[in-house]
């Protein structure tokens, strides 16, 4: 398997895995590669950084992140940050809409949406974010 920093015309980069690098040559050929951002078929390889490990006797210049520390350290953040925020439920899209059109003061709001109400925001120009660590509702706690 090799590994290639892709760039289509609209200047998106990304990284696609191929079997060789004479797969890509005849998936390129084929027009087969696309940018998977505006699916042009417009692309071709982007300058990139060799992948060169450190020799094996000696130590990496930094310890690799631990990523069970970085996942607390997120969930902390992101609930000190929902200390100021209320949970609205299932009426987040009502009251982000409300916030959104000035009908009510614009304050940290927290609650449940599915993804039709989720697009049906996102189109509308509301601003809104997923909480990246799932939140239990304050009626399912102990």
């Amino acid at each position: 398997m090799i590994v290639f920093d892709l760039r289509c015309e609209a200047g998106h980069v990304f990284e696609t895995w191929f079997q060789s690098s004479a797969a890509y040559d005849e998936q390129q050929a084929r027009g087969l590669v696309t940018c998977p951002m505006c699916g042009t078929t417009g692309v071709s390889k982007a300058v990139m950084a060799p992948n060169v490990g450190a020799k094996g006797n000696r130590a990496s210049a930094a310890a690799a992140p631990d990523a069970a520390a970085l996942w607390r350290a997120l969930a902390a953040a992101q609930a000190d940050a929902l200390k100021s925020s209320r949970w609205v439920g299932r009426d987040f899209a009502t009251e982000a809409r409300a916030m959104h059109a000035g009908e009510r003061p614009d304050t940290p709001i927290h609650g449940q949406a599915d993804a039709t109400e989720v697009k049906a925001l996102v189109e509308e120009g509301v601003p809104i974010a997923p909480l990246i660590i799932p939140v239990t509702p304050p009626e399912q706690l102990n």
